[in-house]
C-alpha cells in the first residue's frame, strides 16, 4: 500500500465534480497537488484548501483536448514537484442523441476531450514515471464504457476507447513499476448532467438507474492509488451488469430500453 503523503499528484477537469472532489480527498491525504481545468479560477480552492492543510498545490489552465497543453502541464508539475507519482486523468464531458441525430462533429468533441485528452496525458506521464520506476495512472472512465446506454452512443463509445487504452498499457507497463487503473463509475451527482444538457441543445434527459456522489468516485480513486487495481467500480454492484451483459446482451438490451423510456431518453 502506497503512502499519499507528500506524494505528487496530478488532476485533470478538478474544477467540478469527481475532479474537484478527487482533489480535496487527496489533500486530505497530504498529497503534493497539480491541478487542471480550462476553468481556472475554480481551481482556486482547492489550492487555498491544500495551502490551508500544510499541503502543496498549483493550478493551470488546461484544454485536455490539445495536445501541447497537457504535455506543458505534466512538464510544469515535474519542474515544481520534481516527479510524478498519480495522475488521474479526469476532464470530460457528453453529449445525448440518437445516433442518427447527434451531429458527426459532436463525436469528434467528445472523442477528442474524453479518449484523446486521455491519450494525452498517459503520453506526458510515462516517460516520467518509467524514469522514476513509479506511480500510478488513473483514468476516470464510466459504467457506460462497458455497457452503452439508448442515446448515450458518443460519451460511451469515448469511455470504451478509455477502458481498451488502459488495457493496453496496462499490460506494456507490466514490471516497470507504473501501475495503470481505470474507474467505472454509475450516474453521479455533478454538473455533468447540466452540461449534458446544455451541449444536447436543451433535450431534456432522464437519469437512469441508482446515482452516487463525487465523493464516493473520490473515495475509490484514493483508495485505487493507495493501492492500485486494474479496474475499481465505486458502486460494487455494477459490475453484475458487466457480467450480465458478457453472457445475456439482449437481457440488458431489454432492460435498457425499459429504463430509457421510463426517464424519457427515448
Amino acid at each position: 500500500m502506497r503512502d499519499l503523503r507528500g506524494a505528487v499528484v496530478a488532476i485533470t477537469g478538478a474544477s467540478a465534480g469527481i475532479g474537484h472532489a478527487c482533489a480535496l480527498a487527496f489533500a486530505r491525504e497530504g498529497a503534493r497537488l497539480a491541478v487542471a481545468a480550462r476553468r481556472v479560477d475554480r481551481l482556486d480552492g482547492i489550492v487555498t484548501a491544500a495551502r490551508a492543510g500544510g499541503g502543496e498545490a498549483m493550478a493551470s489552465a488546461v484544454d485536455v483536448g490539445v495536445e501541447s497543453e497537457v504535455l506543458a502541464f505534466v512538464t510544469r508539475v515535474v519542474a515544481r514537484f520534481g516527479r510524478l507519482d498519480v495522475l488521474v486523468n479526469n476532464a470530460g464531458f457528453g453529449v445525448h442523441g440518437r445516433v442518427e441525430d447527434t451531429p458527426a462533429h459532436d463525436f469528434d468533441r467528445v472523442m477528442r476531450v474524453n479518449y484523446l485528452g486521455t491519450v494525452y496525458g498517459c503520453q506526458a506521464a510515462v516517460p516520467v514515471m518509467r524514469r522514476q520506476g513509479a506511480g500510478v495512472i488513473i483514468n476516470v472512465s464510466s459504467i457506460v464504457g462497458h455497457r452503452a446506454l439508448p442515446g448515450g452512443s458518443a460519451y460511451a463509445a469515448s469511455k470504451a476507447a478509455q477502458i481498451s487504452l488502459t488495457e493496453s498499457l496496462r499490460v506494456e507497463l507490466r514490471g516497470t513499476g507504473v501501475a495503470v487503473c481505470s474507474v467505472h463509475p454509475i450516474g453521479t451527482r455533478t454538473e455533468f448532467h447540466e452540461v449534458l444538457t446544455r451541449e444536447s441543445r436543451g433535450a431534456r434527459i432522464g437519469t437512469m438507474g441508482k446515482v452516487q456522489s463525487a465523493e464516493d468516485v473520490a473515495r475509490a480513486i484514493v483508495r485505487c492509488a493507495r493501492r492500485p487495481r486494474p479496474e475499481v467500480y465505486p458502486y460494487a454492484p455494477s459490475r453484475a451488469l458487466v457480467w450480465l451483459n458478457a453472457v445475456a446482451p439482449s437481457v440488458v438490451d431489454w432492460l435498457a430500453e425499459k429504463g430509457a423510456r421510463r426517464a424519457g431518453r427515448l
